[in-house]
């Protein structure tokens, strides 16, 4: 593509699509930098490709019209890699794999959305980074790639010209990082403004999946337990009285929950109350009420546990998630 003659040449963004693939995974980026391309003077030009330029069935059953196919993309700019609705697909397809590592041989960086982590891990383009994916994938990012360090909590990681993302609306956040980065604040300030985004989201991955991230188990010990924090987190959950009402010793209790859960009871317990004070703050309750209803206690033991779970504060949480309605 020639150059504009007052300017310098656009930024070259392709985004690979694919049969299955997740339809925001795709629409994210391409809002983005085309947003971007109008507030930059065209700064970018933005191209879906497919493996063999057909068009492509997204996982809602939406069709994507390629622009070009795969084998004709030049030097990218920016390759970006989307998740599929399937997670096993990109170790059933070697192809889509082998497809990722030869685009992003030609890129100068490229980004994951959602689970196109693992695609880029299978592609050895996250050997020896960090990494993020959906938080509920993270665990398993991290047992199939050991050599890649796996933040679960992140909304996006960049690790050199490699950048992953959380689950799907991320995409948002790691493009608007980007356009940042090539366009400075003010530019990327502007496309969310458009977008109606923040610009930086508070917080981690956390905040939107809470204790719904442990796996559910049916064991006869751990079940009764469990519904009965779930029933009143309040309540008290001490490590001695859990075990005394399961007739378990407490180290026995404890084994339970790191097999069965992969936690503490402990940390157990916290989650659920985390869980309880959100709710009541996105009911209107008081940081204090909120506090002490979910059993957490003060408003400084509240705030410990949102900033070491969620990466903000009680008040913050509360009057960025309490409601939708405009204006309130």
């Amino acid at each position: 593509m020639p150059e504009p003659p007052d300017g310098p040449r656009p930024h070259h963004v392709y985004v690979l699509a694919f049969d299955g693939v997740r339809l925001l995974d795709v629409a994210a980026p391409l809002e983005v930098f085309a947003t971007a391309a109008r507030y930059t003077g065209g700064g970018y030009t933005v191209r879906v490709c497919t493996p063999d330029g057909q068009d492509v069935r997204t996982s809602t059953g939406l069709r994507i019209a390629a622009d070009l196919p795969a084998d004709d993309v030049g030097a990218a700019d920016t390759l970006v890699v989307p998740g599929h609705a399937e997670l096993v697909t990109f170790a059933e397809r070697p192809e889509l794999v082998e497809l990722v590592a030869r685009l992003a041989g030609g890129a100068g960086r490229v980004t994951a959305v959602c689970t196109g982590a693992f695609a880029l891990a299978a592609a050895g383009l996250l050997r020896g980074r960090r990494a993020t994916t959906h938080w509920e994938h993270a665990a398993k990012l991290a047992r199939l790639h050991p050599d890649t360090t796996v933040t679960s909590d992140a909304i996006y990681v960049q690790d050199g010209p490699v950048l992953t993302s959380a689950g799907v609306t991320a995409g948002i956040d790691v493009c608007l990082a980007l356009v940042e980065q090539d366009h400075g604040p003010d530019a990327a300030r502007r496309v969310a403004r458009d977008l109606v985004v923040f610009l930086q989201r508070p917080g981690g991955q956390s905040q939107f999946s809470a204790a719904s991230r442990t796996p559910a188990t049916s064991h006869p010990v751990l079940r009764p337990l469990l519904d009965a924090i779930a029933a009143d987190p309040a309540a008290d959950h001490r490590l001695a009285t859990l075990a005394g009402r399961a007739a378990v010793s407490p180290r026995h209790l404890t084994r339970l929950f790191s097999r069965q859960l992969g936690t503490s009871p402990a940390a157990y317990v916290e989650s659920l109350r985390l869980e309880a004070a959100r709710m009541l703050l996105e009911s209107g309750a008081s940081v204090t009420d909120a506090a002490l209803r979910s059993g957490l206690g003060s408003d400084e033991t509240l705030r410990r546990a949102f900033a070491r779970h969620l990466g903000t504060t009680p008040s913050a949480y509360a009057a960025r998630f309490r409601t939708t309605r405009v204006g309130t």
